[in-house]
Order: C-alpha cells, then sequence, then structure tokens
C-alpha cells in the first residue's frame, strides 16, 4: 500500500490548489521546504520572460500533467515530449521518458535550463532569487542560507515528494469496499491482470514496473523519437520509453510520449493490435506481435478499471482551480 505519511500533506495542498488558491503566497505559511517549494513551482520567475512556471505544463487540476499534445515553452516553443503528471514519482529509479534524471531534484533542473521550455541559465535563476528580497528571507528562514541551486532543487523536489495519491475508488475496492468500484471496473481489472497482459508492464502499487519498453511508437519515418537510446546509445534502446504509473490517467490525456492517442480508448484499441495502427514499429516489445482479441465490452471494462485509479482530490465536477 502506498505510504499514509504523505497522504497528510498533499490533503492540505490539494485543498490549497483547488479550494481556495495558492495559500503558498502567504509568507506566514511557507514555513518548511515543501512549502517554499510550492510557491516556486507556481512562480514564473523561474521561466527566461518570467511567462511561465512549472505549474503551467503540470497542472494540478488534470493530476499534474499537460492538457496539449506537447508543451509550450517561453515565447510559445513547442516541446518535444508529453508533459506527465509529476504525481506518484517519490522513490521512481528514472525520470523522463527517456530516463535521464535520477532523482527529483535532478529532474527539477532539467524544465527551468531546457531552450525550448523555461530557458532559464541555473545562475540567472539564482540570481534573481537572491536578488528577490521575499525568496531571499524564505530560504534563509527555511534552510538558514540564501538561494542555491542546490536548496533551490531541494525545495522543488520536496514539494513533489508530497503529490503521492493512494485514495481512489479502486484503493477501497482492494482494502475490502466491494461497491467501490462498478461491476464494469471489476472486469475491468481481471482483464488488465489476464487476457490484456497490462500487468505485465503495469505492475506495483502505482502500476509501473520501472522499465523501458518499444512499444511499436518508432519507426525512424514519422516517428523518430529514439528514447532511451539518446541516453545510454545502446541501439537496442531505440524507440524505448519509461513505463509512466497509471495512477490518475483518467485525468492526464492526451496519452504516449508523444501525446498522439486523445483518449484512454485509443490506448487500448492500439494494445489491442499495434498493427492496424502503426505497421512498421521498430524495436517492437515481442509481447505485442499478437493481437489480444478483446471486444468492444472487454475495451470499455478495461477504460472502466482505469478511470477507477482516479484520487478523489481530482474527482470535481470541473476541473478547473477554484472550483
Amino acid at each position: 500500500m502506498k505510504r499514509s505519511k504523505l497522504i497528510i500533506p498533499l490533503s492540505l495542498i490539494t485543498l490549497v490548489i483547488l479550494m481556495a488558491g495558492f495559500g503558498a503566497d502567504d509568507p506566514t505559511v511557507i514555513n518548511s521546504r515543501e512549502r517554499l517549494g510550492e510557491k516556486l513551482f507556481f512562480d514564473p520567475i523561474l521561466s527566461k520572460d518570467k511567462s511561465i512556471s512549472c505549474a503551467s505544463c503540470h497542472k494540478p487540476e488534470f493530476a499534474f500533467a499537460d492538457t496539449a499534445r506537447v508543451s509550450l515553452g517561453v515565447g510559445g516553443t513547442k516541446g518535444t515530449r508529453n508533459s506527465p503528471s509529476v504525481t506518484n514519482l517519490s522513490g521512481r529509479p528514472n525520470l523522463f521518458w527517456d530516463g535521464r534524471a535520477a532523482s527529483l531534484e535532478d529532474q527539477a533542473l532539467q524544465p527551468i535550463i531546457n531552450p525550448v521550455e523555461m530557458n532559464l541559465p541555473i545562475a540567472d535563476a539564482i540570481d534573481r532569487l537572491q536578488k528577490d528580497k521575499e525568496y531571499a528571507a524564505l530560504f534563509q528562514k527555511i534552510f538558514n542560507a540564501p538561494p542555491t541551486q542546490k536548496n533551490l532543487l531541494l525545495a522543488i523536489a520536496s514539494f513533489e515528494r508530497t503529490l503521492e495519491t493512494a485514495n481512489s475508488p479502486y484503493d477501497r475496492y482492494i482494502n475490502g469496499d466491494d461497491k467501490a468500484i462498478s461491476e464494469n471496473a471489476k472486469r475491468g481489472r481481471m482483464l488488465f491482470i489476464g487476457k490484456a497482459n497490462c500487468n505485465n508492464c503495469h505492475s506495483g502499487e502505482d502500476f509501473t514496473a520501472d522499465r523501458f519498453k518499444g512499444i511499436g511508437l518508432f519507426n525512424d519515418e514519422d516517428l523518430k523519437d529514439q528514447g532511451r537510446f539518446e541516453v545510454t546509445g545502446n541501439p537496442e534502446h531505440k524507440g524505448h520509453f519509461k513505463i509512466p504509473g497509471l495512477r490518475n490517467v483518467g485525468l492526464t490525456a492526451p496519452y504516449m510520449h508523444n501525446g498522439m492517442f486523445k483518449t484512454l480508448k485509443e490506448v487500448i484499441q492500439y494494445y489491442n493490435n499495434p498493427d492496424a495502427v502503426i505497421k512498421n514499429g521498430k524495436n517492437r516489445d515481442l509481447s505485442l506481435n499478437k493481437p489480444l482479441g478483446l471486444s468492444e465490452t472487454e475495451i470499455n471494462d478495461i477504460e472502466a478499471f482505469l478511470l477507477s485509479l482516479t484520487d478523489d482530490r481530482f474527482q470535481k465536477p470541473n476541473h478547473k482551480t477554484g472550483q
């Protein structure tokens, strides 16, 4: 089961974010690394032209993912990959679609300095924070030191570590509440584990095996992203990408590293028969060589199960902050 000690802080933070605005703007409540990291996460001060923040691409109302196929950086520059959710990343051994970061601190740095994202050299970011009276005072209060690269990244990572979720209908179901999910979702769970073989890659409490797989979304023609190969240089890794966790997946469309699928149903239909969508995928895992033979009803049941993984705090009639 998920670690309960992380659930309480997220409940407080989510209440601030989704119900009453961003309370981290109030210096009197910023008394920890997590709260300072929260303030930094939502502050555009870390982008070159002060136009975007971490939350611009990791929207809290969509489980801290983006709704665009690829996110836009400063000046409207298009990124190259879909921005995934930053929930449930605590303890993950590899981050980013290609696994190039080994910790949340490493991950927090990359969007700030990336030319197609926030495009701000880290030295410039630190200089800004040191010259900002409020931030200078907050870092001194919390770290007993001025802003540095190390404590900036530690603060953001500390906030992201609070974004663990484990209070979904599925969680209540496996804890004994037989009525927590629908009959469709129950059937979908059995298909997920059995006939559809989803559990082969999406296992564990966060539904990820923390490995890299080629699922046929690379052909070196129109699908040219080489994924993990760009990090390791191993030809066997061309077209391999990190297996994402599936908690809150009902909110994080579009899907895949390039955002090519708009709905969960499209994703399931792809796995049902990859060759019907992409005939010439390279380095595709052997487990995907044969169609699964799922019926339309079974596809709907798997979708129902995946939707049951949405944490209660994101179950809002209107997924807009403050509503």
